[in-house]
C-alpha cells in the first residue's frame, strides 16, 4: 500500500468521496434497469435491431457503471460493498495497516478496523 489517509485527510476528502459514491450507485441503478428493460421488454415479437438497440444501452451503462468505480477508488478508497454503502480509508495506526471505515449516511470518519 503506497499511501495512507490520516483521519483528518480522510474527512477533508469524505465529500467528494460521497459524490463519487452517490454517483456509482445511480450508474449501478442504470444497469439495473437497463437489465430489466432488455429481459422484460423483449418478445417474441421484438425484432433483432431493437433488441440490439437495448443490448447497446446495456453494454454502453455497464462501461459507466464500472467507470464510476474506477473514479471512486481513484481517490484511495476501497470499495467494500456498494449496496452495503461501505468505504474504506487505508491507514495506519502505530505501525499496523488498519481502515478508516465510512458507512453511508455517515458525515465523518468515526471508526476503524483492523486489516
Amino acid at each position: 500500500m503506497n499511501s495512507y489517509f490520516s483521519v483528518n485527510d480522510a474527512n477533508k476528502i469524505l465529500p467528494t468521496v460521497i459524490k463519487k459514491f452517490n454517483h456509482a450507485k445511480k450508474a449501478k441503478a442504470e444497469v439495473m434497469k437497463m437489465e430489466r428493460q432488455l429481459t422484460s421488454g423483449i418478445t417474441p415479437t421484438t425484432s433483432l435491431e431493437e433488441y440490439t438497440i437495448i443490448k447497446r444501452k446495456l453494454n454502453s451503462s455497464i462501461t459507466k457503471f464500472y467507470q464510476s468505480i474506477e473514479d471512486l477508488e481513484s481517490t484511495g478508497v476501497s470499495l467494500k460493498g456498494l449496496d452495503e454503502g461501505l468505504l474504506d480509508f487505508p491507514a495506519k495506526r502505530f505501525d499496523e495497516e488498519i481502515w478508516l471505515c465510512w458507512k453511508e449516511g455517515e458525515t465523518e470518519i468515526k471508526f476503524w478496523h483492523e486489516k
